[in-house]
């Protein structure tokens, strides 16, 4: 998966595919070929945080 250049339109891809594909962040990097530490930190600058309760990037 090529990364989208927009952050907000990362989040909604990467929340889209947690709820409708893969059960941890972990899982779909690993699937999709990405790396786990980019996408947290690109998450982390708009102030998103991954949440294992609803398996979704939320805000702070």
């Amino acid at each position: 998966m090529i990364l989208p250049s927009d952050d907000y339109i990362l989040l909604s891809l990467v929340n889209t595919k947690l709820r409708d594909e893969y059960s941890s962040p972990e899982s779909l990097c690993e699937e999709e070929g990405v790396d786990y530490s980019v996408l947290e930190a690109r998450l982390a600058r708009i102030g998103y945080v991954y949440d294992g309760e609803s398996n979704a990037f939320t805000a702070r």
